[in-house]
């Protein structure tokens, strides 16, 4: 369990990351801001070369920290935790020991996204094009049920993505904020790589 761990890619993460590059391309993202642990920041990078799109990074976009669980295997965790693990998946208010739950991750990367957007639409420079945001599992489900405005206890609804899954949210605009809609869950290049999002 990895959390805020800061791994590299491995090989294959490596290729998964220039699939998506070469995927990403087509969409012709306006912007892409990235976690800054390496193996999402990696994967950015290499979406960035095939787009020529920047690459910003913001430690709020970080993976859920894990706590007492980092670092360790799921065997691992369930031998000291028993049950602990089911009980974090089912309840998004639930953090493992020390770490954060998705309500606190949420809670730090929403503001990232109402930043980015409100910097597109001061631009005046959307037409048509995404803002592509590279994060990592927990941060891309607990972002997507706090922007489609889930009620908490239906969050863990929102499965797991693929490495170098991608989810793509809309939004319409309302009276004051965006209303935001699911286009698209745990696509993928053809050949999933690290924490695309």
């Amino acid at each position: 369990m990895q959390g805020q761990l800061d791994t590299s890619l491995s090989d294959l993460g490596e290729r998964q990351a220039r699939a998506a590059g070469a995927a990403f391309a087509a969409m012709r993202p306006h912007a892409i801001v990235a976690s800054d642990l390496r193996r999402a920041y990696d994967t950015a990078l290499a979406v960035g070369a095939a787009t020529g799109v920047a690459v910003q990074t913001d430690p709020r976009l970080r993976e859920t920290h894990l706590g007492e669980w980092q670092g360790r295997t799921h065997y691992e965790v369930d031998a000291v935790y028993p049950g602990a693990r089911d009980h974090w998946r089912a309840d998004a208010t639930w953090a493992p020991p020390g770490g954060e739950s998705r309500v606190q991750v949420a809670a730090r990367a929403v503001p990232v996204i109402e930043e980015c957007v409100a910097q597109i639409d001061r631009s005046g420079a959307w037409a048509d094009r995404p803002l592509l945001v590279v994060a990592h599992g927990g941060v891309i489900a607990a972002v997507t049920a706090a922007l489609l405005g889930l009620p908490v206890d239906t969050w863990p609804v929102i499965g797991g993505i693929g490495n170098t899954g991608w989810t793509e949210l809309a939004s319409r605009r309302g009276r004051s904020s965006p209303q935001w809609r699911l286009n698209v869950w745990n696509a993928d290049a053809g050949s999933g790589a690290d924490d695309v999002g």
